[in-house]
């Protein structure tokens, strides 16, 4: 059964405050199926709630900002990663859900974590829960609370908000897609919109063209983690220099018809399992460890081609090998993005070379996941005043 997710506010009433902030004070819910990921003992009353009463509007000021690095952003340990992921960091004066969202771009983490008990503050969060769902399903809810906002201050005669002007830019983005990849781009470099660096931006969305989409995200997400951008020039002279032809069409491809999980409904790493299971099996492989010989037939290389010495030169071995792959193609190699495994769900040519390639891009393998902040206020108002451009 895949797995529900709802944003939702009952509006209350609140008697001080800027008019949108009295307009949508609410308690506000974030459940998964039957799970409540912001409740909280209220010690006013000394009961549980499992909406705590806070400002929707607030929050999906925060969310209509953030909506890109929510969206496609994964996990970071960047000094600034917080605060477009954790709700804590909303700040305008209210306790907010210790909440962080990140996405692999195909399944959303909505990861609760209970809050300490202090002296000065009377509600204390209490869910330890991890959420995962598709990201389709998370933006449907995150769209479904903007409109039960925007509706709630329509019905109030409240217009013209900093609410109203990101969102209707977020949206006029959502629907141009060339704005859309850029906008992705920028969340995978760990950027706010028009805040990555311009020659950096335009060099991915030149190589987009020969390297393919998913394969710049990927070099984008790799350069947000601290690594060098690779362009495609670079990953040429590699394979000028360390190189070797290989062939998509000499390597092995699962049968059609193998029937794998879904990779909105699944880890990464297990449907990359299932997938390696599947080819063992088909190939009649067994369970013992492949030699050389086997696995350079299987990824459509020669047997020499395989990388020795250290991981910096495995990693330009394996980066040429992929240019290469590229090269000798006719028609462009597309890695297979931030799930290894997503090539062999399709039964792509080169599984295991592309999957390895995909792992040493991001600069590490596939994981599972692991389980008052700055007021964001003043950023999105001057977002509000400059414009995106």
């Amino acid at each position: 059964m895949q797995p529900t997710l709802n944003i939702s506010a009952e509006w209350e009433r609140l008697d001080e405050g800027e008019l949108e902030e009295r307009a949508c004070f609410a308690a506000l819910g974030i459940q998964c199926n039957d799970r409540w990921l912001a409740e909280g003992l209220d010690g006013f009353v000394n009961r549980v709630r499992q909406a705590p009463l806070l400002s929707a509007y607030h929050m999906a000021e925060w969310m209509a900002w953030n909506w890109w690095r929510l969206r496609w952003e994964p996990r970071s340990n960047a000094p600034e990663w917080a605060f477009a992921h954790r709700l804590t960091t909303i700040g305008h004066g209210y306790v907010w859900p210790n909440v962080t969202i990140f996405s692999d771009g195909e399944r959303t983490a909505l990861i609760a974590k209970p809050t300490q008990e202090r002296p000065a503050t009377f509600f204390r969060y209490i869910s330890d829960f991890a959420a995962i769902v598709p990201s389709g399903v998370f933006e449907s809810a995150v769209d479904r609370f903007f409109g039960q906002v925007l509706g709630q201050l329509q019905a109030e005669g409240i217009t013209e908000t900093n609410l109203h002007r990101i969102h209707a830019d977020l949206s006029e983005e959502r629907q141009d897609r060339e704005a859309a990849r850029r906008r992705k781009l920028e969340a995978l470099l760990g950027k706010d919109p028009d805040e990555a660096d311009l020659a950096t931006l335009e060099r991915l969305v030149a190589d987009a063209g020969s390297l393919g989409e998913q394969a710049v995200e990927e070099l984008a997400a790799d350069h947000a983690s601290g690594s060098a951008l690779l362009s495609a020039d670079s990953l040429e002279q590699i394979a000028a220099g360390s190189g070797f032809a290989a062939s998509r069409r000499s390597s092995v491809r699962l049968a059609a018809g193998t029937r794998l999980p879904s990779p909105h409904d699944v880890p990464p790493w297990l449907l990359g399992a299932d997938a390696a299971r599947a080819l063992r099996e088909q190939e009649g492989l067994g369970g013992q460890p492949i030699g050389d010989p086997t696995l350079a037939r299987l990824a459509g290389v020669l047997v020499r081609a395989r990388p020795d010495g250290d991981r910096q030169s495995r990693r330009a071995a394996s980066l040429a090998a992929a240019w290469a792959a590229v090269r000798a193609s006719p028609t462009p190699c597309r890695a297979p993005g931030r799930t290894a495994a997503r090539a062999a769900a399709r039964g792509d040519a080169g599984l295991y070379l592309s999957a390895e390639n995909a792992a040493l891009l991001r600069g590490r393998v596939a994981e599972p996941v692991r389980g008052g902040g700055r007021d964001a206020g003043g950023r999105l108002l001057r977002r509000s005043a400059a414009g995106r451009g």
